[in-house]
């Protein structure tokens, strides 16, 4: 992919060379959400152009999709450098799209906000930010205390304890070992195929094509990480019940408290399976990081998957924002 230059800013594929560049930026953030990561940038642009520049002094993420460009992350950067390399990007932004509306940065996190609106002493230019942009708070990332995933004590945790006893009295012979994405490549997207079968098979219809419009990129983005799970520095479990592959998961560190969760699928039809591979997924992400918390992402907006990260008792919400232009 070759560089693209918007308002004589040349912006660089976001390619596997760009992992040490980006990943120097995100050091310095005290950030705990799930997209401030490398691979989960890069692997959910499979499908799609991403491009990067460092523009005063920060890094700046954009996706070019339908040939108009937006930002997947606020520039990363020190706080004194990011107000005006926001609203410089809002500049290429606008250049490049065909409306100032399809312009807009997606995941900013709640500290990062008030930066970029309280970014002066002067309040009269804090309201003439504001007259210009609008800040919309969208989803919340589910983050877990990752003892309470792996003891799972309490009334609280009740049905957890039970679905998992269930599983291991059901499958006694289940084997658990870490993720080989060449050995367990095609296994993972056979059941990756069955999942989707099964979650269309008993969705609601209006929300079943909702699904089926992101599902196309969660495919990409599946094969994105095995094609790169070593480079990406993943680590990840697979669970087979009679030599059967039935779930997999992969995540990685997010900062030095707190991992993520970036894929988990398991077949609907084995009961207890889900809650089994997330506990064992839990304690090995304890020992490989040493982290204190677990971040599982958002909902996507999906009502069942925010009654199912709800269930966990999260130890709290992270709320993630988008800034548009009026």
């Amino acid at each position: 992919m070759a560089n693209l230059t918007v308002k004589k800013q040349t912006l660089k594929p976001f390619t596997l060379d760009s992992k040490p560049i980006i990943e120097k930026y995100l050091s310095k953030l005290d950030v705990d959400l799930s997209d401030y990561t490398f691979a989960a940038n890069f692997i959910w642009l499979a499908n799609s152009s991403g491009f990067y520049a460092v523009i005063n002094k920060c890094f700046c993420l954009f996706v070019m999709t339908g040939g108009e460009l937006t930002m997947l992350l606020p520039p990363l950067g020190k706080k004194k450098y990011v107000t005006d390399a926001m609203i410089r990007c809002f500049e290429i932004m606008n250049a490049n799209n065909s409306s100032p509306y399809y312009a807009r940065i997606d995941y900013v996190q709640e500290s990062m906000v008030e930066e970029f609106v309280h970014s002066t002493d002067e309040a009269e230019s804090m309201f003439v930010m504001l007259e210009h942009y609008i800040v919309e708070k969208k989803l919340v990332d589910y983050i877990y205390s990752v003892d309470s995933l792996i003891e799972l004590r309490g009334n609280s945790y009740h049905t957890k304890r039970t679905e998992i006893n269930k599983f291991t009295k059901s499958y006694p012979d289940h084997i658990i070992e870490p993720l080989d994405s060449i050995k367990h490549k095609d296994e993972i997207m056979h059941l990756f195929n069955k999942w989707v079968s099964d979650r269309v098979k008993y969705m609601p219809k209006e929300e079943a094509e909702v699904f089926l419009e992101g599902i196309h990129q969660e495919r990409h983005a599946v094969k994105q990480m095995l094609k790169n799970y070593e480079a990406l520095s993943l680590v990840g479990l697979v669970i087979y019940i009679n030599d059967e592959l039935k779930g997999f998961t992969v995540g990685e560190r997010i900062n030095d408290d707190t991992a993520t969760v970036i894929i988990e699928k398991t077949d609907f039809e084995v009961l207890g399976c889900a809650q089994f591979i997330f506990r064992e997924f839990s304690k090995m992400l304890k020992d490989h990081y040493d982290v204190k918390y677990i971040n599982v992402g958002d909902d996507m907006g999906f009502e069942n998957l925010r009654k199912v990260k709800m269930s966990y008792r999260p130890f709290k919400l992270v709320p993630k924002y988008t800034i548009y232009q009026k």
